[in-house]
C-alpha cells in the first residue's frame, strides 16, 4: 500500500445531494489564453490582496473557474450542480481559495437545494472554514465550522462543538476535491489518506483500478478510474462500487462519477460545461 500526504475521507454521502457534492471538483481543457500566474488576484469582494504567485501550491485550478455538471438517475437526468473558485480572501491572516458548491435537482417528492462553502489557503491548501446549508425534502440543515490550524482544533459557531484537528493540513468536503487534483495516481496502485479535519472519518483508501476513454456532455477525455472506499456507509463506503473517472493529464479533472445506489440504481454525474479561471501557479512549473 503506497501512503501519501493525508487527505480527508469523502464523508458519508447521503443520496443525490452528497453525491453531487463529491463529483463536482473538476474542469475542461485549460484554454491556452490563460496566464501562468494572477498577479493581483481579487476577493469576491472585488479588492486586490497583492501578488501570490511565489507563495501559492502549484496547482491546476484558480480564481474564476466554474464546473457546471448534469446529474442522471439511470437515463433520466434529475438534477444540475456548479462548483466554482469565487476569488481569494484573507482568512485569519493567510490567503485562501474561497470555493462554493451549489446543488439543486431530485424527484417528484425528493428534491434537493444545497449550497456549499470551503476556504483553504492557498499555500497548503489545508482547509480554515467550512458552511453548508442543505434544503432536503422538507429539512433545512446548516452547519458552520472554522478550522484552526495554527491551535490544533475545530470549532463549530452554529452548534457550539468543538474538536481536536488528526493533522496540521486538515481537508474538508470540499477542499478535499481540490486536493485530489494536485495527486498523481499510478494505476494499480492503492492511497491511504488521513487529512480529514475530524479523526473518526479517516482514513480514505483510493483503488487506482485502470484508464478508460469516456464521454460526457463536455467531450472525450481519457481518464484513469479511482475506487474511493472510506470507513462509513453511504455511496463510498466499504463493499461499495463507486467509480471515480479523473482526466488523465496534467489537469486531474473529475469528469464522471458512477455509483449504485440501493432501492433506486445507478447514480451518475457528468461535466457538462466549464469556465476556467487563472491558476496562481501552474503544476509543473
Amino acid at each position: 500500500m503506497v501512503r501519501l500526504p493525508p487527505i480527508h475521507p469523502i464523508s458519508r454521502l447521503r443520496g443525490l445531494s452528497l453525491l453531487l457534492s463529491m463529483l463536482v471538483p473538476v474542469g475542461l481543457a485549460i484554454s491556452p489564453g490563460n496566464t501562468a500566474a494572477q498577479q493581483t488576484p481579487q476577493t469576491a469582494q472585488g479588492g486586490l490582496i497583492g501578488p501570490l504567485e511565489n507563495t501559492a501550491a502549484a496547482a491546476p485550478f484558480g480564481p474564476g473557474e466554474r464546473m457546471e455538471y448534469q446529474v442522471r438517475l439511470g437515463r433520466l437526468r434529475v438534477g444540475e450542480g456548479s462548483l466554482s473558485v469565487e476569488g481569494v480572501e484573507r482568512i485569519r491572516g493567510r490567503e485562501s481559495y474561497h470555493v462554493s458548491l451549489r446543488i439543486a435537482g431530485g424527484i417528484p417528492l425528493a428534491r434537493v437545494d444545497d449550497h456549499y462553502q470551503s476556504w483553504f489557503d492557498i499555500q497548503g491548501l489545508a482547509s480554515r472554514r467550512f458552511i453548508q446549508e442543505t434544503r432536503q425534502l422538507r429539512r433545512h440543515r446548516f452547519r458552520h465550522f472554522e478550522i484552526i490550524s495554527e491551535e490544533g482544533r475545530w470549532d463549530r459557531l452554529d452548534h457550539e462543538a468543538s474538536g481536536e484537528l488528526p493533522t496540521e493540513s486538515p481537508l474538508d468536503e470540499i477542499a478535499f476535491l481540490y486536493y485530489v487534483r494536485t495527486l498523481d495516481l499510478e494505476v494499480g496502485e492503492t492511497y491511504e489518506l488521513h487529512r480529514y479535519f475530524r479523526a473518526d472519518r479517516n482514513p480514505v483508501t483510493l483503488h487506482v483500478l485502470r484508464r478508460e476513454t469516456i464521454e460526457v456532455p463536455a467531450g472525450t477525455f481519457e481518464t484513469i478510474v479511482v475506487r474511493p472506499i472510506i470507513k462509513a456507509g453511504g455511496l463510498f463506503g466499504e463493499g461499495g462500487e463507486a467509480e471515480v473517472y479523473i482526466s488523465d493529464d496534467e489537469r486531474r479533472l473529475l469528469v464522471r462519477v458512477e455509483s449504485r445506489v440501493p432501492v433506486i440504481g445507478s447514480l451518475s454525474m457528468r461535466l457538462k460545461d466549464v469556465r476556467m479561471g487563472r491558476p496562481l501557479a501552474r503544476s509543473g512549473s
